[in-house]
């Protein structure tokens, strides 16, 4: 078997992509997919009817059409995605409403009621929301509504313990980017097993199943393989398609990854609070800078996004002009 196949065998496959032929090649069990994503897949040519019906859609209904729009397309390529994978696919909440709870609840509960409308149910969809105070707490609500979340943007142990305090579905740590702050503000390379983003996981994975905590921890942001390998045995990783290639043409034997059982323990006596969660998260200054730069990030592509909806739309009305004068 090949590396990839080994891995299907220790740990569930998502993809990490919008891309529908990536899916159908590498048949995931669910994939994910952001802003950033929805970006990428929005300016390759199949997919421009998605965004025409975007665009109709947003007209017929109140508020910015921009971002309407961009709403529909995310669940319509989510729809079509979920036609391919036999799980879930992850859709995320608008990246500017990360210090909104009031706010995130209510853009949840839209894209769930969308999914409904195209006839796919709320189990199908997990709701993506920034590992803020904010963000956790709108998915201890929507939880309790039977809204499953996927809390991204995760970087630090305080994090991860909030969000399995707040009895969210799923969390996915940053591995890459995790390497990445280490390694601008090192000077030095890291080796898989030395990995800060990969012992962070391991850490977090180690302190859910220690303690019988449900939250499923999917592994994201992978800059290589090694990473990968490393954290095979983990619930879930989220893979772009470039290192989904990589895995399926290494036919090398699949390193040992994460340990199968973990002593049990106790959990902790108390919650933890949103004054300590904040002191936690300030005390980790790459935690507090990469949460920070994701969420701008994913602003400027949502902002992308919809821009390029707009443009999309003045294009088609030029056209409509000229074809009927």
């Amino acid at each position: 078997m090949n590396k990839l196949e080994q891995l299907r065998q220790r740990s569930l496959v998502v993809a990490d992509t919008g891309d529908i032929e990536a899916i159908r090649r590498y048949r995931p069990h669910d994939a994910t997919t952001n802003p950033s994503l929805l970006y990428k897949a929005a300016q390759l040519p199949q997919y421009q009817p998605y965004l025409i019906d975007a665009l109709a859609w947003a007209d017929r209904h109140s508020g910015e059409r921009g971002r309407l729009a961009a709403m529909k397309l995310a669940v319509a390529i989510g729809a079509e995605i979920l036609e391919i994978v036999p799980g879930v696919v992850s859709t995320e909440v608008d990246a500017r409403l990360s210090f909104d709870t009031r706010a995130t609840v209510e853009y949840a509960r839209q894209l769930i009621h969308l999914y409904q409308q195209a006839g796919i149910g709320r189990e199908r969809v997990l709701i993506k929301v920034a590992s803020t105070w904010e963000g956790i707490t709108a998915a201890g609500i929507l939880e309790r509504e039977g809204i499953r979340c996927n809390l991204t943007l995760l970087f630090s142990f305080c994090q991860a313990v909030a969000c399995a305090e707040a009895g969210v579905t799923l969390i996915s740590p940053f591995v890459g980017r995790i390497l990445d702050w280490h390694k601008a503000n090192s000077g030095r390379d890291f080796t898989a097993e030395e990995d800060p983003g990969v012992a962070s996981v391991r850490g977090i994975y180690q302190y859910y199943k220690a303690r019988g905590y449900e939250t499923v921890v999917m592994g994201a942001s992978f800059r290589n393989t090694g990473e990968i390998e490393a954290l095979a045995g983990c619930d879930r990783l989220t893979i772009s398609p470039q290192l989904l290639q990589a895995l399926e043409e290494d036919t090398g034997t699949l390193a040992s990854g994460l340990p199968e059982q973990v002593a049990p323990e106790e959990r902790p006596t108390h919650a933890l609070t949103e004054a300590e969660f904040r002191y936690q998260l300030n005390a980790d200054a790459m935690a507090t800078e990469k949460l920070a730069e994701g969420i701008r990030n994913f602003v400027h592509d949502q902002d992308q996004l919809e821009q390029l909806l707009l443009q999309q739309a003045k294009e088609h009305t030029t056209r409509d002009a000229a074809t009927n004068p």
